[in-house]
Order: structure tokens, then C-alpha cells, then sequence
């Protein structure tokens, strides 16, 4: 029998599928118009609206704009209908904009969630990132020369250096990095948005990635971290501002010291901490939104680390 809080916290879980749910599906009917602006918006507006019928009483902690930047769900807003549970969320409404604006994979609508205190506050900005699965957890180091960890995943996965795949974001910042990991005979796989997937994808079967390495937004690095807490996997995360507005902006919200390495565990603390996305173009973590003449077919995934279990949701929304 399950107590109160097991099964609010259910109900809850059911709600935030509901919520990443409508937010992929008003962006995948973007996909391909070549406007990612207003994609963004959708996924936007359909999360907000949602989140506002939930009996919770939700705060950002985490996102991606700021209270006086265009229509983006900014840290500190207050969501839900304010009664119940108090809960902390870190949002990313539709993660690669670019790609659902021009047709390419791997984009989902992505929160993670958690009680007060559980997730790391911070502004937006940058982080250097390496993530891996559950067998190599122990033997990245983020100071450690791009080389040296790529060996040590490949020993740790029993894989030749030329077997490991290393998923980086395809940005000029990386033209260094990408050519030490060549250099060591490791294959590079180039992506053009979507750093939460790749990460995850790092602990799953199913995918072809065995670690996430480059700088990346720090609303991923946190939504990756409430994953890895569910699938065993590992991310470490440095702050990585790239330039003086950004590092104003981590200095407003209380962060001067950019050196200290963040884990899984920093970033996402507790026992009661869910990550929810729904796929809006397939990618590594779930299948894309399909729509046909009578229904909308979604593909969710669930992660919890109380109890500690992992869901694959797929739903018809019936027109």
C-alpha cells in the first residue's frame, strides 16, 4: 500500500508528463518552417499553461531566460496553481531550437524536478561538460587532458580507443577539442543542439554514444544531472562564462568563483528528484511527435530516484 507521499508523488510524475507532452507537441507542429523563435514560443506558452493547472507550488530555479527576456519561462517564476507540494524546477521548454526549426533530430521538451533545495540555483550561462555511463563514472576528470579520459572510458567500457564514440556540440569553441579526440583514434560525433540526450544517451544501450565532452548551457547541465542521478550515470560540470555579460550576470547571482567541479550529485541532490522529456524530433533519448489524421502520438521518458525506476510513455492524444 502506498503512503501519501508515494502517491502525490506519482500523481505529480503523471501531471509533468502531461506538461512536457503539450509543449512538444505545439513545437513539432514547427518542425521544418525554419523558425525556431516561434517553436520555442509554442513549447513555451503550452508548458506555462499547463504547469498552471497542477496542484504544486512550482518555482524555476533553472532556465533559460531571464524575467525581461522575450517569453522564455525565466528563474524565479512562479508556476502551478499554488496548492500543494513545493517544488523546484529546472526547465528547458524545447531543447534544439535549430533543429526543430530546420527538420533535424534530436530535440525534446525536458524539466527535471525536485523539493526545495534539491537543485543547484544559478543564472544562465555556460559550462565545461563530461559525461559518461554508469561503468565509466569513476574515471573521468575534468582537468584531466581530453586524451587521457578518452582512454580511460574506452578501458573502462572494454572498448578499442577506435570503437568509443565522443558526442561534442558542433561549435567553433570546440575545433581544439575535437581534433585531440581524433588525434587518439576515437571517433567524433558531431551534433548541432541537444547536449541533455547526448548526455543520457551515454548510459543507454540503445545508444551509440559513450560520452558527451565540450561547453554547454548550465540549464542542460542540470537537467542532465537529474537524469544521471536515475540512470547511474555521471556528469561533471565547471562554469565556463563566455563573456563579460555572462560572467556579470553569474556574479549578480551570488557566483564569482568559476574553478569549483560540479557532479551529478551537486547539481541535483536528494532522493526525490524526476526528470521528465518528450521527444519532439527523435533522438537518443525518444522518439519525435507523429501526427495523423486523427490522433497525435507522443514518446515520454520518466525517470525517478525515489523509488529509483525508469519510464518509456507512449500516449495518443486523440483529435
Amino acid at each position: 500500500m502506498q503512503n501519501n507521499s508515494a502517491s502525490s508523488s506519482a500523481n505529480l510524475a503523471l501531471e509533468f508528463v502531461r506538461v512536457t507532452e503539450l509543449a512538444a507537441i505545439a513545437a513539432a507542429k514547427w518542425i521544418g518552417r525554419g523558425d525556431g523563435k516561434a517553436a520555442d514560443k509554442a513549447a513555451v506558452d503550452a508548458m506555462r499553461a499547463q504547469f498552471n493547472t497542477i496542484d504544486f507550488q512550482g518555482e524555476i530555479v533553472i532556465g533559460e531566460g531571464a524575467k525581461d527576456e522575450s517569453h522564455e519561462l525565466y528563474i524565479g517564476e512562479k508556476l502551478g496553481n499554488g496548492i500543494g507540494p513545493v517544488i523546484e524546477i529546472a526547465v528547458d521548454p524545447l531543447e534544439c531550437t535549430d533543429s526543430v526549426a530546420n527538420g533535424r533530430p534530436n530535440a525534446l521538451a525536458v524539466i527535471a524536478t525536485g523539493p526545495a533545495g534539491s537543485l543547484y540555483h544559478a543564472a544562465d550561462s555556460y559550462m565545461e561538460k563530461i559525461a559518461v555511463g554508469p561503468k565509466s563514472k569513476d574515471v573521468i576528470d575534468l582537468d584531466a587532458p581530453v586524451a587521457d579520459n578518452i582512454r580511460k572510458v574506452a578501458k573502462s567500457l572494454g572498448k578499442e580507443i577506435s570503437e568509443l564514440i565522443v558526442a561534442t556540440l558542433d561549435r567553433e569553441r570546440h575545433e581544439e577539442l575535437i581534433k585531440e579526440a581524433r588525434a587518439t583514434g576515437a571517433r567524433v560525433r558531431l551534433f548541432s543542439d541537444g547536449d541533455v540526450a547526448m548526455a543520457l544517451g551515454t548510459c543507454l544501450s540503445s545508444s551509440s554514444v559513450d560520452m558527451l565532452m565540450g561547453t554547454g548551457g548550465s540549464a542542460e547541465a542540470v537537467l542532465s544531472a537529474a537524469g544521471m542521478r536515475s540512470l547511474g550515470g555521471e556528469i561533471l560540470c565547471r562554469w565556463k562564462p563566455k563573456d563579460e555579460k555572462h560572467i556579470k550576470r553569474l556574479n549578480d547571482a551570488g557566483i564569482t568563483d568559476f574553478s569549483p567541479i560540479f557532479d551529478s550529485n551537486d547539481l541535483a541532490k536528494g532522493d526525490n528528484i524526476s526528470f521528465t522529456a518528450t521527444g519532439v524530433v527523435s533522438g537518443p533519448l525518444a522518439d519525435g511527435v507523429l501526427f495523423t489524421a486523427d490522433e497525435v502520438v507522443t514518446h515520454s521518458v520518466v525517470m525517478s530516484t525515489h523509488p529509483r525506476t525508469i519510464r518509456f510513455i507512449k500516449t495518443k492524444h486523440f483529435m
